[in-house]
């Protein structure tokens, strides 16, 4: 009866220390989604969700240091009066799994160009990455997510 005991006592540690890592890799996925809030270098806070099946950014709060409130960079004339705020600047990424996003675009309003682009969520980062043709010809850049409260400018779609 003892043995039996014993091995059923070093089943069920062996079961709870891997039900122990699973839920650990679990909440690991759901920390470095992709989803949610993230803030720009330049101070400008973006939402990443989901657009149907793919993923897709939208301009959330611009930046205090952006040009102006509108797209006056835009190669289209008749697109330089449309707003920044709400704005839809990533387009059709395609989510690899809880954390890689590629095959999307990336539109820059601070230059007015549409780039290939990629998504990477890590340790609490977003690291982009626009590129023209292939990913070796590009430009990255990291957000972090916001550290206190923000608030959505008036035209940036909710959830």
């Amino acid at each position: 009866m003892t043995m039996r005991l014993t091995r059923m006592a070093r089943w069920i540690s062996t079961l709870s220390f891997f039900a122990a890592f699973a839920g650990g890799t679990i909440l690991h996925a759901q920390a470095a989604s992709m989803t949610g809030i993230w803030q720009e270098p330049s101070g400008a806070v973006l939402r990443v969700d989901h657009c149907g099946s793919q993923i897709c950014i939208w301009i959330s709060m611009l930046s205090p240091h952006a040009d102006a409130p509108t797209d006056i960079h835009n190669p289209d004339a008749s697109l330089r009066g449309r707003a920044l705020c709400g704005l839809e600047i990533g387009t059709a990424f395609t989510l690899r799994d809880a954390t890689h996003a590629t095959d999307g675009t990336l539109y820059d309003p601070k230059t007015g160009k549409t780039y290939h682009g990629m998504m990477t969520a890590a340790d609490g980062k977003l690291d982009l990455r626009g590129y023209i043709g292939v990913p070796l010809f590009g430009r990255s850049q990291t957000w972090t997510r916001p550290s206190g409260a923000t608030k959505a400018c008036s035209a940036a779609p909710s959830r």
